[in-house]
């Protein structure tokens, strides 16, 4: 089921199955996708990586990620773009940003369980009544239950991780960092210039990623560059000198030097290896 609206936003609600799982790698402009797996053994590579999820299982991936299906059983798929609902603009609603969405390189995998699925379960009978509604409340009411969905989730998130070890200035530190490092990456490539933006010391960034023993800021914001080198080398037929640039890279023999310190192969071998 799809809702469009008169000034191009756009929400979709689909039940995803073996027989219709094509509609997985639709594309949408600038959409956000929200997968729950309502089966086990469902088998994906999201941007070359293989994941396997089972019942109840939720991810969440932005416009930035390939996906490719192996085989799926069942899933609900959720789609939407920024004039349905935007979650930068609407953070201090549901507080997903730099968690759910546009958390720089680490994906987003929650799992619920008990009340969590029984909430998760109405809201989406919920959204599938609101799209038979046809009158001018249904577009709110479809964002509510959204919006509903997403403030779960990204609670879900923090209790599953380490999150809840920090103060809630800390835990969005950590949000800002991350959605600052999606944004920028491809200029900015020093814990400094994060701190910056963020008007702190890169020591209470570096202290704070330690505190839920993340990897440090640095290595974070490496990992995020490769990740989109790798998307680059696999996905386009752009040169090396040409993803350097793109990546904030002077010249390629930087870009090179860099890709091999993190990846242990140069960017042409690496190409090799994956075509």
């Amino acid at each position: 089921m799809k809702f469009t609206g008169k000034i191009g936003e756009y929400f979709e609600a689909q039940e995803i199955n073996d027989h219709n799982c094509l509609h997985l790698k639709e594309t949408q402009p600038e959409t956000l996708r929200f997968l729950w797996f309502t089966s086990d053994e469902n088998r994906i590579k999201i941007d070359r990586i293989p994941y396997t999820f089972n019942k109840n299982d939720i991810v969440t991936l932005t416009q930035f990620h390939q996906l490719e299906y192996e085989h799926i059983n069942t899933v609900n798929l959720l789609r939407f773009n920024r004039p349905f609902y935007c979650i930068l603009d609407h953070d201090s609603e549901v507080g997903c940003k730099g968690i759910l969405y546009y958390g720089a390189a680490k994906l987003p995998i929650i799992s619920a369980t008990g009340t969590e699925v029984e909430i998760l379960q109405t809201a989406w009978k919920m959204a599938n009544l609101e799209f038979e509604m046809e009158d001018n409340l249904q577009q709110e009411m479809l964002q509510m239950m959204l919006k509903r969905i997403l403030i779960l989730c990204a609670r879900i998130y923090k209790n599953q991780s380490q999150h809840e070890e920090l103060s809630k200035s800390q835990h969005d530190l950590v949000r800002e960092f991350n959605f600052l490092v999606e944004t920028h990456f491809r200029q900015k490539h020093s814990v400094v210039e994060y701190a910056d933006l963020l008007h702190k010391s890169p020591k209470t960034i570096t202290n704070t990623f330690k505190k839920i023993g993340q990897k440090s800021p640095l290595k974070f914001i490496q990992e995020r560059i490769v990740l989109e080198a790798r998307r680059l080398i696999f996905y386009t037929e752009k040169d090396m000198s040409e993803i350097g640039y793109e990546l904030g890279f002077q010249d390629l023999q930087s870009f090179s030097r860099f890709f091999k310190n993190n990846e242990g192969c140069s960017p042409s071998e690496y190409r090799e290896m994956v075509h």
